[in-house]
């Protein structure tokens, strides 16, 4: 048999007992998703700390609907139930946890519980909730916090992926009008190269998700079943190129590096993009000297089906910074000096945009995808405008050091019960350490959400009929899936807030 989660196991172990916890009597609870302070995100000095919301589709139908489902309501209910006997009873003590409630949970048939969000794509302020979820039958009380951690390691990556991808966008826009770069070209120019950083195979699909929200290029092949699969995503929905790596490049020995090149441009892709990495061994030998002896070759090829035929040189190590602009500690005039876009451009040439920034040769181009942060790439972008410039001479290839050096607290993302109801009386509740310097504080009682002209507010302590209206509308209810959101109008949203 092989391994598969156990959606009843997907929970810390002191979830276990807290339905015996709350005060006798507890009917419902009541609690939100919300990302609490961007102090520890790697961010973009004039970024406005707001948080991209996404991923609640997919966990919803993928953990709350599929996995449920076949991993516990059409499972024997007698072999559920011995199975989480023998886990809470060998880890807790014998006994330590009954399982009338979940006997009682497999009997209901579906999952009781009733989710309302903000549509995924929206660009959220901190500290307003994305989601709210309560349970719908009282004597269910206790499985709203009992998804706490699948719902919180399910969700707080794809939204903290998606908001990066956002700020790799903005910026590139951003530059693209400065240096007059077609805009077309900003969703081809990160490129997602993160999935072997990432912690599974998994994980790397839903994170690379987020990346689609902005981007099309991905190298996350995972990613695009995944979107397709629980997004609606059809048409483009991610592109890539065929592109080699140091083994191919080793294996064709460094005495004939110049003949792999010239078998890659012109024997095996005649046509079309091919990206190539470099620097196996000398990279500067192979911008000024191979660029040189292959430059007709690579003149001469052919435009593709979508009129491409570009060569992409790709350096992977080094200060990115100092290999695409140039090192001024560098021998002066050397090409570590004048940098990997100036070389070309001495050898290649271009043209120049409408405010006079120069693009390479459209046969010609670069992509870095060795440690890209959001500040590396504003600073080469800095500084190719500065050199005369166009901001798309260069892709950035993304990887793990921008979506794998992250972590629930980049945005502060916790789940949190703000409302319940004990024996017909209901009760607000509210965290407040006093040890603490009010990132912990959480909102108080049942929440509404409205949309201003600064995005989006929170209005705690609601009445029953304030907290039906707002911005959360119902998304998940007993089992049941009510709003379903394309990549498409997720993609369209972001575009408008740019």
């Amino acid at each position: 048999m092989s391994f598969q989660i156990n959606p009843l196991h997907a929970i810390d172990f002191y979830k276990a007992d807290h339905r015996r916890q709350y005060p006798q009597g507890t009917e419902y609870v009541y609690a939100n998703f919300t990302a609490r302070s961007a102090r520890l995100a790697v961010m973009l000095p004039d970024s406005d700390d707001k948080i991209v919301f996404f991923g609640l589709q997919g966990f919803i139908q993928h953990f709350l609907i599929e996995t449920w489902n076949e991993g516990f309501f059409q499972q024997d209910k007698e072999k559920v139930l011995s199975r989480y006997q023998r886990r809470m009873d060998l880890a807790l003590g014998e006994a330590a946890i009954p399982t009338e409630h979940i006997a009682a949970l497999h009997d209901l048939g579906y999952l009781p519980l009733k989710i309302k969000a903000l549509p995924e794509g929206t660009r959220v302020n901190m500290r307003v909730p994305v989601l709210t979820i309560i349970n719908t039958k009282p004597e269910f009380f206790w499985l709203t916090n009992y998804i706490e951690t699948v719902l919180s390691a399910e969700l707080w990556k794809s939204c903290t992926t998606a908001t990066i991808a956002f700020e790799y966008k903005r910026l590139l826009t951003q530059y693209a009008h400065k240096t007059a770069a077609p805009i077309d070209n900003v969703i081809l120019q990160a490129h997602d190269f993160s999935s072997r950083g990432m912690s599974g195979i998994y994980d790397a699909a839903q994170s690379s998700a987020g990346h689609l929200t902005s981007f099309i290029g991905t190298d996350a092949v995972a990613a695009i079943d995944y979107v397709e699969e629980y997004y609606q995503a059809e048409g483009v929905i991610g592109v890539s190129v065929p592109a080699t790596e140091h083994s191919v490049m080793c294996m064709g020995n460094e005495d004939h590096e110049l003949e792999t090149f010239r078998r890659l441009i012109c024997d095996l892709y005649p046509s079309g993009i091919v990206s190539i990495v470099s620097d196996t061994w000398d990279f500067w030998r192979v911008i000024t000297e191979f660029s040189v002896q292959l430059k007709q070759d690579i003149l001469n090829r052919q435009p593709n089906a979508l009129g491409l035929a570009k060569v992409v040189f790709r350096p992977d190590s080094g200060d990115p910074i100092k290999i695409i602009c140039g090192d001024p500690d560098a021998p002066q005039n050397s090409p570590a000096y004048k940098g990997a876009v100036q070389c070309l451009w001495e050898i290649f040439g271009g043209q120049t945009t409408a405010k006079g920034y120069k693009v390479l040769h459209e046969r010609i181009g670069l992509i870095y995808g060795d440690s890209i942060t959001l500040a590396r790439a504003q600073a080469i972008l800095m500084q190719l405008e500065a050199q005369g410039f166009a901001s798309n001479n260069l892709v950035f290839g993304i990887g793990s050091y921008t979506y794998n050096y992250i972590t629930r607290d980049s945005f502060g993302f916790a789940v949190k019960a703000t409302w319940g109801q004990v024996n017909g009386v209901a009760r607000d509740l509210v965290k407040d350490p006093i040890t603490d310097n009010g990132t912990k504080k959480s909102a108080k009682g049942l929440l509404r959400v409205e949309k201003n002209t600064n995005g989006y507010v929170l209005f705690d302590q609601q009445s029953p009929e304030q907290e039906q209206l707002g911005e959360l509308h119902t998304v998940f209810e007993n089992g049941q899936l009510y709003i379903q959101h394309r990549l498409a109008e997720i993609r369209q949203r972001l575009n408008e807030a740019l």
